[in-house]
């Protein structure tokens, strides 16, 4: 019976152990999406957990590669020469990704769970004075997913199969500000500084399947999120520090685009009496996010490059993120977990995101049956590149500023707490 209840609680160390693959993934993702609570064995649970990451990313021999300027002599579009300042950077922002749950078993056969994450997000912010300051100062992108999923088991063979549903709101939001024109060294009481403020929102839906044998800690899992088609971004361009008399206030501009749907495998099983091996492999449809036009309030069909004024630049590849580790169950109440995880870049000569590699270690206290606290650590390695003026699919990124980055280092700390009964 012992051997028994160990394996049960096997069930549940991968999930805390392995908070760090999503949570430096590359594209937009941050909390990305956990159904893990769902499997949880109390009939009733409610769970709370905190991560803090912080990517260390600087940028150097950066160069502005577009050096015309509408101002005092019109020659392009470039906004000034930038290479008086800065040839480097620091490129990001520490960031927290909160996550809140609760699960009930309506009967024998259904389990139900709701909960709140932030599975998107991104922060930027070398600032003014640097030479790449006409491609970014701030970036922000925020998000909030409201979830609802239950599932179905029923046995099988020597164990139970499960089939997972639900439905779940998201809401997306931001902002960017980058130098248009270079105003420094003219008596111009302008910044000449542009922002970009958006929101949008979204439903998706999930639906995936089961098998587990807790006599043996084994569960493997398939589930597939859908997009989130957010078909009505609106939002406001502010160019009053560039050009007051053409641009006295902010203006309304809308636009489109998709979040990327998402499928995900998990196997994890018990290998020796209080041992677990894990692993999971998830594939995230980051190629929808190329160049994303926004158009004013005059554009009322499709908004495209052609007809927009603004874009944001991403020029994403897929993503894949393969995750492996061991458990261990020391006694009734400690366990610990240590993993490795690969993420493909997003990135294709475009952009800081390149392939990331993560170990990651953990630890579960479980005082009693009720209550189980976790806390997790990972250090990660941000591989090294370079960013240039590339063209995909007919579109040219990277126009305005080129830049080289090397190897750099990413930490991050989680906490939870479960409470079941």
């Amino acid at each position: 019976m012992k051997t028994k209840r160990i394996s049960k609680g096997l069930m549940v160390l991968a999930a805390g152990c392995a908070f760090h693959a999503p949570a430096m993934a590359g594209g937009l993702e941050r909390g990305g999406y956990n159904i893990d609570l769902l499997f949880d064995e109390g009939r009733f649970a409610g769970e709370s957990a905190v991560t803090y990451v912080n990517p260390q990313r600087k940028l150097k021999n950066v160069r502005d590669v577009d050096t015309t300027t509408a101002f005092p002599v019109p020659t392009g579009a470039g906004g000034g020469n930038l290479n008086g300042l800065s040839d480097s950077v620091d490129d990001t922002e520490g960031y927290w990704v909160p996550r809140i749950g609760a699960k009930a078993a309506v009967n024998d056969a259904v389990d139900c769970m709701f909960d709140y994450s932030e599975p998107w997000g991104a922060h930027t912010k070398p600032g003014r004075d640097w030479a790449g300051a006409n491609e970014n100062i701030e970036t922000k992108v925020e998000s909030h997913n409201y979830a609802a999923t239950c599932s179905y088991k029923f046995d099988v063979g020597p164990g139970q199969l499960r089939l997972i549903g639900g439905a779940f709101y998201q809401e997306v939001y931001g902002f960017k500000e980058r130098l248009v024109q270079d105003f420094a060294g003219f008596p111009v009481p302008l910044s000449g500084v542009g922002r970009l403020d958006l929101e949008g929102d979204g439903w998706g839906w999930r639906a995936g399947v089961a098998y587990e044998i807790p006599e043996y800690a084994f569960r493997a899992s398939l589930v597939y999120n859908s997009e989130v088609k957010l078909d009505d971004i609106t939002g406001t361009l502010d160019l009053s520090q560039v050009n007051p008399t053409l641009y006295p206030a902010a203006f309304d501009v809308h636009g489109a685009q998709d979040m990327p749907d998402v499928v995900e495998l998990k196997v994890q099983s018990g290998i020796a009496p209080g041992w677990l091996a894990f692993g999971s492999v998830k594939w995230t449809d980051w190629s929808q996010l190329q160049k994303i036009p926004f158009c004013t309030a005059a554009v009322t069909g499709t908004c495209t490059t052609a007809n927009g004024v603004t874009t944001l630049d991403l020029g994403y590849r897929d993503g894949w993120t393969v995750t492996g580790g061991v458990g261990h169950k020391f006694n009734e109440q400690w366990s610990g977990a240590v993993s490795v995880t690969w993420d493909r870049g997003t990135s294709q000569g475009f952009g800081t995101q390149t392939d990331t590699w993560t170990f990651g270690a953990g630890a579960s206290y479980t005082p009693n049956q009720n209550v189980e606290v976790r806390l997790a650590g990972a250090i990660g390695i941000l591989t090294g590149g370079s960013s240039s003026t590339v063209t995909l699919d007919g579109e040219t990124y990277g126009q305005r500023v080129n830049y080289e980055f090397d190897d750099d280092l990413v930490a991050a700390i989680s906490t939870s707490v479960k409470v079941r009964f």
